[in-house]
């Protein structure tokens, strides 16, 4: 008899089982080499589907039977003693359901009578014998072998390192079997992948292009002279650390200095020398993303051809992975299906993505999330902007980094003009990665960085005196070009609202992606020109948008923000004096949620203890006392997030961590507007999601479209005026709940972008 892994694919064949293990354990192998276990990735391979050689299961590819188990069998086989690979069987049971416990109770749950009896998902299993399931397995001529390496030894002790290891190997299986069912599915068995191999890095190459690049930016420059060696000498102290060995680094160096290009410089050198596999940018805002993705295309892509760079933001919308079986014996359920076809597996030389996607991807336990981590070892990870990193969430995440570094030939840079004090840090972290947190500095002596760069007076009002907003306006408009950034979305709102002129603009995540492109482009040209612009914004203009003005007022806020707003002004240097930062209380002393109020009153507390004088915001080692002073007091080796993840994973619990480990805690949904400037592109959309189902293709169109918020509440007017993206199956709607269109233009404000009824939740920074 021919066992079948998959059902009919568009050429009308069948996948068989045995071509079907075979090809997803050659593949596991090859992912898991970079990190020293293949074998058990292998072994993986060849049993993560060993209950489709249950009758039950054969029947089920006949429309015959259904609700089937085939996977828990296999993960209990590995365990026996034949196998002995404790790993293996968390990999294969978790494959469709996700991680689950790495413990003894958990899995003696795997046993055959325990699923009988009570199975989590109320399956059946598609064979109970697992004698027989063997038989066929090995008759098919697929004969499994014992690993001679393990990541588990005989007693489970759980810890990130482990946790992070088991992740890895996970990876390795799930990527490979989506992949080989992706290539049946798709391609009809022609031997061909659905997804081709990415290119390799070229890392000499891309440098050279790079240097060549910088090179050009730096003659046609008319940033002033300082600035401009200031610059060369961040891009030589990057070129001169590419030769240490990889671990981890910090790179500190000032706004303005060029520091997106000068890191990557460092990567593609270091990659160069220690033949690393990738370069991974890691950026905390959307608006960065979108214009460094830009730039890294346009620089390399004509060299190397397009998919060089890849821009990956988030699970493609694609909501919440649930425990789902694919008891149809293809994808399962529409939306498990639709997952797997889109997540990304980062099979790309630079990869540019969130912070949110990298870390949470890091302590996840699901399928999709996890699909691209075999990708990290032996790379570069480019950590922008580091100072956005919850501290509740810092000590796990430094020992989760640690391990990847100094365990997988993997180099981790933390880079920022306002390096916080983690290895203030460094015991608590050592507790669960030995070698604790104690980078190496890219940039040897940053305050000679930082001296050159002082380019602004700093005016510091009293923090005891707000200012309402219409005496702000007024003073705002004394100037002729000037940026004004608050805290919170509501109060960018309600002081545009305090102007009636076409020169004051409003900059938000109101505004959708495209949006924001034309409206920086045209100040830009302002500013070149000279002409009149008054900016209006929240902190996302803070960090990495370039823009240059003579004037900046900000609002009271976290000392890092504070010196993010200094980096708009006179940033090239061109003014024959300073420029002007002025740091002002708003009537409304509001700020968003999590650790920023806490931030925010350190920084008051230390004006007040030192004076405007001592406010030493060009000096690194002010900016470390001000992170020490605020771990003293905030102290994130012992917040409750992380005592609840330690519990996790001493307790080996995949969900409970993966739950518990998030950067940000409110749901977001994805709304497509209608900008004007794009309507064309909006009724494409709208006609492609009456048409078709949710693809990869339709969420790359939507994204220039697409305003990200907070999931209002089921009895929100909101949901009035938003239309849901559905996705298709056989001709049938079914739900998703991550993708929506404006469905009223009146709703997308000209200047203040996505503004619908009573949507108070909008306005939270």
């Amino acid at each position: 008899m021919t066992y079948y892994a998959h059902s009919n694919n568009r050429a009308g064949i069948k996948h068989p089982l045995a071509t079907h293990l075979l090809g997803v354990s050659k593949l596991a192998r090859k992912f898991a080499e970079p990190f020293g276990l293949s074998d058990e990735a292998g072994l993986a391979g060849l049993l993560h589907d060993l209950g489709k050689y249950g009758d039950r299961f054969q029947a089920r590819l006949e429309g015959k039977d259904h609700g089937l188990d085939h996977w828990s069998m296999g993960a209990w086989l590995a365990l026996q003693k034949d196998y002995q690979a404790i790993a293996v069987a968390l990999a294969i049971q978790g494959h469709h359901v996700g991680l689950q416990y790495l413990n003894k109770s958990g899995l003696a749950n795997l046993s055959p009578a325990k699923l009988a009896q009570n199975h989590p998902q109320q399956l059946s299993l598609s064979e109970t014998d697992l004698a027989t399931l063997k038989s066929r397995l090995i008759a098919d001529g697929v004969k499994p072998v014992k690993p001679e390496k393990t990541v588990c030894g005989a007693e489970i002790r759980p810890g990130f390192d482990l946790m992070i290891d088991i992740r890895l190997l996970f990876s390795a299986l799930v990527d490979a079997d989506f992949l080989d069912t992706e290539a049946h599915f798709q391609s009809g068995l022609d031997g061909k992948h659905y997804r081709p191999d990415g290119q390799e890095l070229r890392a000499g190459d891309a440098l050279k292009i790079l240097l060549t690049h910088i090179d050009d930016l730096s003659r046609h420059s008319k940033a002033d002279p300082k600035v401009a060696k200031v610059r060369q000498r961040l891009r030589d102290d990057c070129l001169n650390a590419a030769g240490h060995s990889p671990g981890l680094f910090t790179l500190t160096a000032p706004t303005g200095s060029g520091k997106t290009l000068a890191m990557l410089a460092f990567a593609l050198a270091h990659a160069a020398k220690y033949e690393l596999r990738r370069v991974i940018l890691v950026i905390p805002y959307l608006s960065i993303i979108e214009q460094t993705a830009v730039i890294y295309r346009n620089l390399f892509e004509p060299y190397f051809g397009s998919g060089y760079v890849l821009e990956h933001h988030s699970l493609a919308g694609l909501g919440k992975e649930e425990c789902r079986s694919d008891a149809e014996g293809e994808f399962g359920a529409s939306d498990e299906r639709r997952r797997r076809q889109l997540a990304e597996n980062w099979d790309a030389p630079i990869i540019v993505t969130t912070s949110v996607q990298m870390l949470e991807s890091l302590f996840s336990n699901r399928p999709s999330a996890c699909r691209k981590l075999h990708r990290l070892p032996q790379s570069v990870i480019l950590f922008d902007e580091v100072q956005t990193l919850p501290a509740p969430l810092a000590v796990p995440t430094l020992a989760t980094l640690t391990h990847l570094a100094h365990a997988h030939k993997t180099s981790i840079v933390f880079a920022t003009a306002t390096q916080p004090a983690f290895e203030h840090l460094h015991a608590y972290v050592q507790e669960h990665a030995p070698p604790g947190w104690q980078p190496r500095k890219v940039v040897p002596a940053p305050e000679r960085l930082f001296t050159p760069m002082r380019r602004v007076k700093r005016i510091w009002d009293d923090s005891n005196q707000p200012i309402v907003w219409s005496e702000l306006a007024e003073r705002v408009r004394e100037k002729q070009q000037v940026l004004c950034i608050v805290n919170l979305k509501r109060h960018a709102r309600e002081l545009w609202e305090e102007f009636d002129d076409p020169n004051t603009f409003h900059l938000s995540t109101n505004l959708c992606p495209a949006h924001r492109q034309v409206l920086l482009a045209d100040i830009r040209e302002r500013l070149a020109m000279d002409k009149p612009v008054r900016l209006i914004a929240t902190q996302c203009v803070e960090a990495g948008v370039d823009l240059d003005f003579p004037s900046v007022f900000r609002a009271y806020g976290p000392l890092e923000a504070i010196i993010q707003a200094e980096g708009r002004c006179n940033r090239e240097g061109r003014l024959p004096g300073l420029g002007e930062l002025r740091i002002f209380m708003p009537e409304d002393e509001n700020y968003p949620p999590g650790g920023y109020r806490q931030a925010a009153q350190i920084t008051k507390m230390l004006l007040q203890r030192l004076g405007p004088e001592g406010m030493k915001l060009d000096d690194p080692d002010f900016i470390t006392a001000y992170y020490r002073e605020l771990y003293d007091i905030g102290k994130p080796e012992a917040s409750k997030k992380t005592e609840e993840l330690l519990q996790y994973v001493r307790e080996g619990s995949f969900p409970d961590v993966a739950r518990t480990y998030r950067l940000i805690e409110q749901d977001a949904i994805n709304v497509i507007v209608p900008y004007q400037g794009e309507m064309a592109l909006f009724e494409e959309l709208l006609r492609m999601a009456e048409e078709t189902e949710l693809t990869g293709e339709f969420i790359r169109k939507a994204r220039p479209l697409a305003v990200s918020l907070f999931r209002p509440e089921s009895g929100s007017p909101v949901w009035d005026s938003l239309l849901e993206v559905q996705s298709l199956k056989k001709g049938r709607r079914e739900r998703q709940e991550e993708w929506y269109i404006a469905a009223k233009p009146e709703h997308y404000h000209p200047q203040l972008g996505f503004m619908p009824p009573e949507s108070l939740n909008l306005w939270i920074a």
